[in-house]
């Protein structure tokens, strides 16, 4: 098995830096009434995604000028906006245009061209500050006027090498899942506006064996597979074992292995895997005790499967998924105990999952959403992804708001490599989540709007 280059380079990346800080603007830190982790400050009484927040960009009260957006703590110029002596527009087709990532092109009156040197963050190729504004070293951005506008303060040595005018490398990844098993939907490409996939139900053991030591049926994965290796998204299986959609009959050992060797030999290059999804109390298989058992005590069941996963998928991060544990405590508290066993016993968990589908909940905040992010990480050392992110609301305005909040908290985290939202076709997604579609009426919702421009990914 293949490990996908662009998601294990974005691992390395992420976690060569380790723990998190306390960020550095406003009234955050030790002191602050509230701790705001690393990506935000306490403004105002609420803890604000500095990083992002064009009202409070790179600290309390810093507002961005029109046609600017605020890009790691800096005012910067929008995509196809010239507010500066650079102009930055987005030339690509989509995320996934040679080495995946979207270009971006640099014209100036100051001698940044295309085809000169830049600097990526977040996929966004930017030109080097010149002369003696900024040397090899010091750092990189926007020149504006005679003011080299370092890009957040980010050193220069943190951004990959591009050319300006060409693709540049991606970052973390920011993906979706499949429509009633169809890739393109509504006229739409799919790979346009994604970088990853992931099956909403084709990989699901009952969907693929029916019942126990029945044949499988692999042509609807392996039609999204193919589709996956020919626009190099990366492919995300969801998921081994799960309460629901399992074969029917009597199941053990020797059919969860066969199982997940069939699919790892036959999808070599999938480089993430929900081993079990949503462990008890939300679900729970008719067949645990005959894998291990230990619910609610050893989790030796849980601990099988990740051994048995990693000997058939030796090159997978391998990862234990979730709901409601970033929203609630106690769902918090509960899945940590099941991690931290599971850990404890040796077994080869390399991730979390956070589904992140609670997010619209009115009892929900975002301080609350950090907290538990910070502490999954914390206390285990494993990375967070976000596995399944949605905002359900007919709503437009709102629906934009949360997203606002919540996608630059996970996007900026060091210790999330990647997100994927759970679908974008509106009035095609999952029951629970009828009006979290992105697109309707095959029109863009200003929340796919925004998030594409964020991305520096096609608007329409």
């Amino acid at each position: 098995m293949k490990k996908h280059p662009r998601l294990w380079a974005t691992l390395t990346a992420l976690f060569s830096t380790g723990v998190l800080t306390h960020c550095a603007n406003g009234d955050s830190g030790p002191d602050a009434p509230i701790d705001c982790g690393s990506s935000q400050s306490f403004c105002d009484g609420a803890c604000i995604p500095t990083l992002a927040d064009t009202q409070n960009c790179g600290g309390c009260g810093v507002t961005c000028d029109a046609g600017q957006r605020c890009s790691d703590g800096m005012c910067v110029c929008s995509a196809g906006t010239n507010c500066g002596n650079v102009t930055s527009t987005n030339t690509s087709s989509g995320p996934n245009s040679t080495n995946a990532g979207p270009t971006t092109s640099g014209s100036n009156t100051t001698g940044v061209t295309p085809g000169g040197p830049g600097r990526e963050l977040g996929g966004v190729c930017y030109p080097i500050c010149s002369g003696s504004m900024s040397t090899e070293g010091n750092g990189w951005g926007w020149e504006s006027g005679t003011t080299c506008l370092i890009n957040g303060g980010v050193p220069y040595q943190m951004g990959s090498a591009c050319t300006l005018g060409s693709t540049a490398p991606t970052g973390k990844f920011v993906g979706n899942i499949t429509t009633r098993d169809a890739v393109d939907s509504s006229g739409k490409t799919f790979a346009t506006y994604w970088d990853q996939i992931t099956p909403e139900n084709a990989g699901k053991w009952g969907n693929v064996q029916m019942s126990a030591g029945s044949a499988y049926n692999w042509s609807t994965l392996d039609a999204i597979y193919g589709y996956a290796e020919q626009h190099d998204l990366i492919f995300k299986q969801h998921t081994f074992i799960w309460g629901r959609f399992q074969p029917m009959g009597n199941l053990g050992e020797t059919d969860v292995k066969n199982w997940m060797q069939q699919f790892c030999s036959r999808y070599p290059n999938t480089p993430l895997i929900d081993v079990v999804n949503e462990p008890p109390p939300h679900t729970e298989p008719t067949y645990v005790n005959s894998i291990g058992g230990g619910t609610d005590s050893s989790w030796q069941w849980i601990i099988n499967a990740f051994e048995w996963a990693h000997a058939a998928c030796p090159n997978s991060v391998l990862m234990l998924n979730d709901y409601n544990n970033i929203e609630w405590d106690g769902d918090n508290s509960h899945f940590l105990d099941i991690v931290k066993t599971v850990q404890a016993a040796g077994a080869p968990i390399d991730a979390i999952g956070a589904q992140a589908h609670d997010l619209d909940h009115e009892q929900v905040t975002f301080a609350r959403v950090q907290t538990l992010l910070n502490r999954l990480h914390d206390e285990t050392g494993l990375p967070v992804y976000i596995t399944e992110m949605d905002i359900s609301t007919s709503d437009d305005e709102l629906q934009l708001k949360k997203y606002q909040q919540y996608f630059p908290l996970f996007h900026q985290s060091p210790f999330v490599p990647g997100i994927t939202i759970w679908g974008w076709i509106y009035g095609q997604t999952w029951s629970e989540a009828p009006e979290s579609g992105l697109i309707r009426n095959n029109s863009f919702r200003p929340a796919m709007t925004w998030l594409m421009q964020e991305l520096g990914r096609p608007t329409n």
